[in-house]
């Protein structure tokens, strides 16, 4: 009896992911292509302890904790450690989730790589300029793309269109 319970119990585990990473996105191209490499001190004495954390670290923030989660104005999302442009205010929106969203990355400004960190694999994203973790990108966003880039706040800095 305590076998079949605990067979159950591993399938039922086991069978608890999203389809949101079914397809293939991840290519693991982040590591060794970064064009800004600074030590842990040089980053530790550049950025705040939050984005550290984040960009450094793949940690998360809390969400629905981002001053740019609400966000309407139209600009650019940069990177919050290096400033390379990463989204456009027009592929902004709400996801629901607590972090802010877009449904397309600006090109080659972002990297993947894959993530097993929680048990099974999700599709990490990085700047592709200093590799500073964003978030995740799951296939489960709206039209055009199908994507939801779901990125921390703390690793963007918003710079509004200068006719605004």
């Amino acid at each position: 009896m305590k076998t079949s319970i605990l067979i159950t119990f591993l399938l039922l585990l086991t069978n608890c992911k999203g389809v949101s990473q079914e397809k293939e996105i991840a290519a693991d191209d982040t590591a060794t292509s970064v064009k800004i490499q600074k030590t842990e001190a040089e980053w530790k004495a550049e950025l705040t302890e939050a984005e550290f954390y984040v960009l450094r670290k793949a940690a998360t923030e809390t969400p629905f904790s981002s001053n740019l989660l609400e966000n309407k104005k139209k600009g650019t999302y940069v990177c919050a450690a290096c400033s390379t442009p990463l989204f456009k205010s027009e592929t902004k929106f709400d996801s629901g989730t607590g972090w802010p969203s877009f449904y397309k990355e600006i090109e080659g400004n972002v990297a993947y790589d894959v993530d097993y960190k929680i048990g099974y694999k999700r599709t990490e994203e990085h700047c592709a300029t200093c590799g500073g973790h964003l978030g995740h990108v799951f296939e489960d966003g709206p039209a055009p793309t199908g994507l939801r880039h779901c990125v921390n706040g703390v690793a963007l800095k918003f710079v509004a269109d200068n006719n605004q």
